[in-house]
């Protein structure tokens, strides 16, 4: 069985590193039209990365991911013809309007998770229109992921693995647009959900005061991975398109040694790591499974911060230090948190670290690790990545590589050697100085007798001969080609803001699937009545303890503006209104 490990990019370089860390496939924005609007790329960079990784047979994505205007529909379809000729494998899209415009372009479609794509009917609808692969909403568990794939299952499903969680479903959140005109549709949310909220009942009794109260736990799903796959899973996606290059080496390398355990990697070449990697000592607000499994407590209400990895409880506490009780060295310069305050470790000594600055700390109150100054320092450290060779020596030289490709040279004429025994011995050893190349050397027999060649010959011959395998296995690498798509009955009569129609090109889309746009977008117009700003599987009265209370709760942020909270108890799902 074959899985994809799909790693994201901020940039050419964290891309590289990606690839070189062992991920399938990475995705990365392009110059505009990216739900990061923060990580855009160049063309050419793009086209270095795409060079890049297809030396390996890893794939890259480009996300076009935005709702678009009307004024920006040619545009974005400009650039995806672009993207298409450089050589993407596939790009990222949510808008329906951009979906007209591309069913008969020929690159592959993935459908966003800004698609909502939670149901059955939902992805069967895609699927039916012909996509080559559907990105599935985070808050699936095992078992709704298992029913979409057993409709679907000649199409990709590609799931979140790992990563910050969007409290709302993806594509359903208006807050950041609402609040200041900064649509998460367009690639600028500005993350009120990190913000601190107190909850009230909306005759004003304080129920929690100033906490986190929409601020979850980040994913991690790597106990479920041989879940994921019995129950469909295709791609295994990281989140991240806006982490440093360490953070992404480092879950990229983690998460290539789990999902080894139980499937085939579609990319090539083995990878050799100078740190052991583990995604505690990378940001993260600590982890949650979120809903694979059942409901858990998946939110962070006391900070938006990394956590880090644990370190052990607080034993002694002194005037200007503190010991831990801790199997783990800790460094100067390592930064520490209780869970909610921080600061960077200035020594340690018989046991005792000694904080930066005053920071009140009590006996058995727990210490994370959020920086590891020697663990950074590993990962700043190339990884190399190499595709096996197996060489054979006749009257020619042919190299074959662990996807079968083969090329063949000529063995260079000359006088025979007068020790045969040390020339071989002396082309085996130089011929596998792989050093900096792509590749590395499985095996190398010789069949016959060499003739006596130079060691600046034989360094060349293996410079030429890999160089020459590597032309042959980009010429036969090949892009999949997306079929046409076809219009296909939409699985709704009648659409509302929550579709998400920000184009005129985009309602006559759906009128053609035979549903009727009631509304556009709330970026282009303010829904009359109630509008969701967000809705969202997390629920604050599960969180605190008050499933069965029937008071109705408000959020009131640090302005003091209140937004009442509608709890839907039959999906176990929460709403937060519009005042």
């Amino acid at each position: 069985m074959y899985t994809e490990l799909l790693a994201p990019a901020k940039d050419k370089e964290t891309a590289i590193a990606a690839i070189d860390c062992g991920a399938d496939a990475v995705y990365m924005g392009a110059s505009a039209f990216g739900a990061r609007r923060n990580a855009p790329n160049s063309l050419e960079d793009i086209r270095e990365v795409v060079g890049y990784a297809h030396k390996f047979w890893a794939k890259v994505f480009i996300t076009i991911n935005t709702i678009l205007t009307d004024s920006e529909l040619d545009e974005a379809v400009e650039l995806v013809n672009k993207l298409d000729e450089i050589g993407v494998d596939a790009v990222i899209v949510q808008d329906m309007g951009l979906i007209e415009h591309l069913k008969d372009a020929g690159i592959p479609i993935h459908m966003s998770t800004q698609c909502d794509n939670r149901t059955p009917e939902k992805v069967k609808f895609f699927n039916d229109l012909g996509v080559s692969r559907v990105v599935l909403a985070r808050e699936l568990s095992l078992k709704q992921i298992k029913e979409i794939h057993e409709q679907n299952q000649d199409l990709e499903l590609e799931a979140f693995v790992h990563g910050a969680l969007c409290v709302s479903y993806s594509g359903q959140c208006y807050l950041s647009q609402y609040i200041g005109g900064r649509s998460a549709n367009r690639g600028e949310c500005a993350q009120p959900c990190r913000k601190k909220y107190s909850v009230e009942t909306i005759d004003g009794k304080v129920i929690a005061k100033d906490i986190h109260a929409l601020c979850l736990k980040d994913f991690n799903a790597s106990k479920h991975i041989k879940d994921m796959i019995e129950a469909g899973v295709f791609s295994f996606k990281i989140e991240g398109r806006l982490k440093e290059s360490g953070y992404v080496k480092n879950i990229t390398a983690f998460y290539r040694h789990e999902l080894d355990k139980y499937s085939e990697k579609i990319s090539s070449g083995r990878c050799i790591y100078p740190f052991e990697p583990n995604p505690e000592k990378s940001f993260n607000r600590g982890f949650t499974d979120y809903f694979l499994d059942g409901r858990k407590d998946c939110f962070n209400f006391n900070s938006p911060k990394s956590k880090g990895e644990y370190l052990g409880k607080v034993v002694e506490v002194k005037k200007n230090c503190f010991k831990i009780k801790t199997d783990k060295k800790i460094n100067a310069q390592d930064g520490l948190t209780d869970g909610i305050n921080g600061f960077l470790v200035n020594k340690t000594e018989n046991g005792f670290v000694y904080p930066n600055k005053p920071v009140k700390v009590c006996v058995g109150d727990v210490i994370y690790r959020n920086s590891d100054v020697e663990f950074e320092k590993l990962l700043a450290l190339p990884v190399k990545r190499q595709i096996g060779v197996k060489i054979n020596v006749s009257d020619a030289i042919t190299l074959t590589d662990e996807d079968g490709i083969s090329i063949t040279l000529p063995l260079p004429e000359g006088e025979p050697a007068k020790n045969p025994d040390k020339m071989k011995e002396t082309f085996v050893k130089q011929f596998s100085k792989t050093g900096e190349s792509d590749f590395y050397i499985e095996d190398i027999k010789i069949a016959s007798e060499l003739p006596f060649l130079p060691v600046s010959d034989i360094n060349q011959l293996r410079r030429d001969a890999f160089d020459k395998l590597m032309q042959e296995r980009l010429k036969q690498y090949k892009r999949e080609i997306q079929k046409p798509l076809c219009y296909t009955p939409y699985y709704k009569d009648k659409l509302d803001y929550r579709a998400n129609v920000h184009n005129n090109t985009a309602k006559m889309f759906y009128e053609k699937c035979g549903a009727e746009v009631c509304e556009m977008s709330l970026e282009t117009k303010l829904s009359k009545g109630e509008a969701e700003l967000m809705r969202t599987k997390h629920c604050i009265k599960y969180a605190l303890g008050m499933c069965k209370s029937p008071q109705k709760l408000v959020l009131k942020d640090e302005f003091g503006k209140k937004y009442p909270l509608k709890f839907d108890c039959a999906k176990c799902e929460m709403a937060v209104i519009a005042p």
